[in-house]
């Protein structure tokens, strides 16, 4: 039991509000962690339902992100058919199953009957195909199959992404038909900005911006109003490429359409605003080579997302290891070369990974293609020619009073000037090529690009000082 009763949790503490649960540094208050770990610990149920059972779904997201793993599910059974499962759409995936795996189909039938189509898609999603059919089964007809139908899609597209409540009119409706519609149907969405003008097949004919409605006359028709929709969005479409769309055209909703061009739905900037954090979080991960591992995964898998991409690194790393084996009777002779041989690989190194990750993130965001690569791969050889010349020059003077011989230092900003040139080259070519040939450049790139930069500064380096100290 906690050492904090119910008396001094209701002293030091008044209902908090989102304001509160948070610190200036933007994670969730200890204070407020250890109320709630106390409430939790006591079955406190009066007071998880004041300051928990309020918050906003993100705000509850975080909170569960907070807390120990043990007390999530005690806090979910507390707070009962007060829990909020639209907070489980902002949590990691193996929360997020982790907590639907213990609860009720029947109380997770009904939080999703309340909840946006694309949010309970969201949840419903990650569910087995038997749990998925029991749920449906217990929602009403027109619902179960909005639901089913998104879950169609395939994941990652706009179709599962999208919201199935929308606002549709056909064209001869008049202006004053349309607003007695909006303020008499209670099926509409909680929130909206346009409405859709389909024909009797669903097809979608155009849009009107509620604020056009607003402030045209009663007597007037829709299709007299109406503008056309030149940026739908085709269900089956990538989750980023629509996501991109909206940037372009500065968006704030979009009609998604089927391929015959009917209207199936509606993506908000809302759901766009997670796709491009999800997208950039992804390639973030990907570039490091551990895939979708988020932080609530266990060590077995966390482990096992990480092991091929290392595997593939150690094979790498082995040919370069050869290389230098090539030259271990120099390395013998003069020992500053083993010293140094880092250097130029590291250096190397990063310079290919700075190079990588703009490539990689403007294939991302359709900033690089045909037409502009050559240009781009002539920019990014001059980078590495000139940083190789400033770093080689630097090295080498290093080098050179270090040792006191100019040879070595010589060698080493010769062999930086060459690993350079060859990191910057890697650096946009590789993802360029793995784009190419159908990888993904943002899983695959790094291990490549380390692995030219420390065989050719090696191979450089060490063969450039074997050539000289022979010839001299």
């Amino acid at each position: 039991m906690s050492n904090i009763g119910d008396d001094d949790r209701s002293e030091e503490t008044t209902a908090y509000d989102g304001s509160d649960i948070y610190a200036d540094d933007g994670s969730v208050r200890s204070d407020f962690l250890m109320h709630v770990g106390a409430a939790i610990a006591d079955r406190d149920t009066i007071y998880l339902r004041q300051h928990v059972a309020g918050l906003h779904a993100s705000e509850l997201g975080d909170l569960l992100e907070a807390i120990q793993p043990e007390q999530r599910l005690a806090l979910v059974s507390l707070l009962g058919k007060e829990f909020d499962l639209a907070a489980l759409t902002e949590v990691d995936e193996a929360i997020r199953l982790d907590i639907v795996e213990h609860l009720p189909n029947e109380q997770i039938a009904e939080a999703i009957g309340e909840m946006d189509s694309d949010d309970a898609v969201y949840i419903l999603e990650d569910l087995d195909q038997e749990d998925q059919e029991e749920i449906l089964a217990k929602l009403p007809f027109t619902e179960r199959v909005r639901l089913r139908r998104s879950l169609d899609y395939p994941e990652s597209t706009a179709g599962r992404r999208m919201q199935t409540e929308f606002v549709a009119v056909p064209p001869f409706w008049t202006v004053g038909q349309t607003i007695d519609y909006m303020r008499e149907d209670e099926d509409l969405p909680d929130s909206f900005t346009q409405i859709f003008v389909i024909d009797p097949t669903f097809k979608l004919l155009g849009t009107v911006d509620l604020d056009r409605v607003l402030r045209t006359k009663r007597s007037i028709k829709v299709d007299a109003i109406m503008r056309d929709t030149s940026h739908a969005v085709p269900a089956e479409m990538d989750q980023e490429e629509a996501a991109q769309l909206f940037e372009q055209y500065d968006l704030l909703s979009a009609a998604v359409v089927d391929d015959n061009g009917r209207l199936v739905g509606v993506l908000t900037i809302d759901d766009v605003v997670d796709v491009i954090q999800e997208e950039a979080e992804e390639d973030l991960l990907r570039l490091s080579g551990v895939g979708d591992e988020e932080l609530s995964d266990s060590v077995a898998e966390a482990s096992r997302s990480r092991v091929p991409w290392l595997f593939i690194n150690s094979i790498t790393a082995c040919i370069a290891a050869s290389v230098i084996g090539l030259f271990d009777a120099t390395i013998q002779q003069i020992v500053a070369l083993a010293i140094l041989m880092p250097i130029v690989a590291g250096m190397g190194g990063n310079a290919g990974s700075q190079t990588m990750t703009v490539t990689v993130r403007a294939l991302a965001t359709r900033g690089l293609d045909i037409h502009n690569a050559p240009r781009i791969i002539r920019r990014e050889a001059g980078v590495g020619l000139l940083n190789g010349m400033i770093f080689g020059t630097f090295i080498g003077l290093v080098a050179g009073l270090w040792f006191q011989d100019p040879n070595i230092g010589g060698i080493i900003a010769t062999a930086m000037l060459i690993n350079m040139m060859a990191a910057a080259l890697a650096g946009i070519m590789i993802p360029l090529l793995l784009e190419k040939s159908g990888a993904d450049p943002a899983v695959s790139s790094a291990v490549f690009v380390t692995a030219v930069t420390d065989i050719t500064g090696f191979f450089s380096f060490l063969g450039i000082a074997t050539w000289w100290f022979h010839v001299t």
